[in-house]
């Protein structure tokens, strides 16, 4: 005050030396600070509007992953199997209504993507698990985790199926091998284990989730030489068929349940737009199967450089607007090329037609290294989730890390080799844990954990619109799924 009233501001040494060390002191946080970069949509996970208070309970490293292999990794998430059986899929509803639930599924599976990042934003955690613990307790981290791991098995599932069925045939064609005598590299179960030991453990052993964008990369161009070959293949093959192919089709033991009776020869080549049959029911499962890749999001989010919601968002936007046009023309050109004959394996249907063709056995190759190289990116979500269920908060460990990725290898391995067909399993998964993770949980999660949002406000009442969507979608596909197979079950009977 007296200052103030003489007009002087004459600093002493003592009080300029301090005023420097609280400068210094200030400076020295704010630059020792990973998430100093606040954006106006508040994504900064260190500060809150209550002053002083942390919101992440645990600390977290510094994103590593630059943007475009962020978009590798989430791109090869969503892409996987699915687009083999994308095909059959339109066959069975037709090319409108394929392309409406192609469309549906894919914002819908955008919009549960923006309502997980913001729940991790706002619920002070990068862990499915615990979003689900802070917001339902054990039961919410149970859902997570059982979601999550069913979810994934499946796809690792899919994926060593088609090593299990592809790699004996491409074997079979190099050695020039008509018939099978036996031999143990002939063996789908056999070769998939070879391949499960010399390829896929040791990728999946690495600690960082970065590391695989380079395999990321190399899996996405193999499924974009697929895509070209099928629109290649297309006006090469004509329509109809020739008719000792066809004949030869028929009698095939795989294909031939999977021709629809009802298609004469005078409508065979041409498409349909809307198509209802016993089959249709299996199409949202299928869709929604094929984008499902939230257990990825947040591990992918956690190892973003310069990591930020918007950022994580972009990247989301670049992988589904990829993926959406990389399933739409798979399943068109594939549709447009054997119609009402497709198999749920598209690759089969071409053999069929085929036979030992360089550019089919190409593609062979590239779609095994594919779903080869896309287990091990599979893999770390469910890990995390068995640790985060386990042993939630302790230190990394490699005995336990090597040991879950083995226990994890040698139950997939085992459900491949001994369950006949995975049809079924992939048609229970898409109603039942792929619904929990795009539409339930992320919107229970959000309506719960998100405080700063009214229950009137429209991003609240958007998201309960959105959970009994879910509700609704989950419990209506798994009856009509069920409902299919106590029919399939009573004319089998008769």
């Amino acid at each position: 005050q007296q200052r103030a009233a003489t007009g002087r501001w004459r600093l002493s040494g003592a009080e300029l030396r301090g005023s420097c060390c609280n400068v210094l002191l200030w400076l020295l946080v704010f630059s020792y600070s990973h998430y100093a970069d606040i954006d106006p949509e508040n994504q900064n996970f260190l500060l809150d509007s209550s002053v002083g208070k942390k919101k992440y309970e645990t600390q977290y490293h510094p994103g590593t992953t630059s943007f475009g292999m962020s978009v590798f990794n989430l791109s090869n998430a969503i892409v996987g199997s699915g687009i083999l059986g994308l095909s059959y899929a339109m066959a069975n509803t037709g090319i409108a209504l394929f392309v409406i639930l192609l469309l549906f599924v894919s914002i819908v599976s955008l919009y549960s993507v923006h309502l997980l990042l913001k729940t991790a934003n706002e619920g002070g955690s990068l862990l499915y698990e615990q979003l689900g613990m802070k917001a339902f307790g054990m039961a919410g981290k149970l859902a997570a985790s059982g979601s999550i791991t069913m979810q994934n098995i499946g796809a690792m599932s899919s994926y060593l199926f088609i090593v299990k069925y592809e790699l004996p045939l491409v074997i079979k064609t190099f050695m020039n091998i008509e018939e099978t005598t036996g031999e143990w590299y002939l063996n789908g179960d056999y070769l998939v284990l070879l391949v499960s030991v010399i390829l896929i453990l040791p990728l999946s052993l690495l600690k960082n989730l970065g590391y695989l964008g380079y395999t990321s990369g190399f899996s996405l161009l193999c499924m974009v030489f697929f895509l070209i070959v099928v629109i290649w293949k297309m006006f090469q093959i004509p329509c109809p068929m020739d008719s000792d192919v066809m004949n030869m089709t028929l009698i095939n033991a795989t294909l031939a349940p999977l021709l629809n009776e009802n298609i004469s020869s005078d409508d065979m080549c041409k498409p349909k737009y809307f198509i209802f049959n016993s089959q249709t029911v299996y199409a949202v499962p299928i869709l929604t199967f094929s984008f499902v890749c939230h257990p990825a999001i947040l591990p992918i989010y956690e190892e973003l450089k310069g990591r930020s919601r918007k950022r994580m968002m972009n990247v989301s936007y670049v992988s589904f607007f990829a993926m959406f046009l990389m399933y739409l023309l798979a399943a068109l050109f594939g549709y447009l090329t054997f119609y009402g004959n497709v198999e749920p394996e598209l690759l089969h249907t071409y053999s069929a037609y085929l036979g030992a063709d360089v550019l089919l056995l190409i593609v062979r190759l590239a779609v095994l290294m594919a779903v080869t190289l896309t287990v091990p990116v599979v893999i770390f979500p469910i890990r995390s989730s068995i640790t985060q269920l386990l042993w939630a908060g302790k230190e990394f460990r490699w005995w336990r890390h090597c040991s879950i990725t083995v226990a994890l290898l040698t139950f997939t391995n085992v459900l491949v080799i001994f369950v006949p067909t995975i049809r079924d399993i992939f048609g229970f998964i898409g109603a039942s844990a792929a619904a929990m993770l795009i539409f339930i949980l992320p919107s229970a999660f959000y309506i719960k954990l998100v405080k700063k949002e009214p229950m009137k406000s429209v991003q609240k009442i958007g998201a309960a619109f959105f959970f009994l969507s879910g509700i609704i979608v989950m419990t209506g596909c798994m009856t009509l799924i069920i409902l299919d197979w106590t029919q399939n079950v009573a004319s089998d009977g008769h």
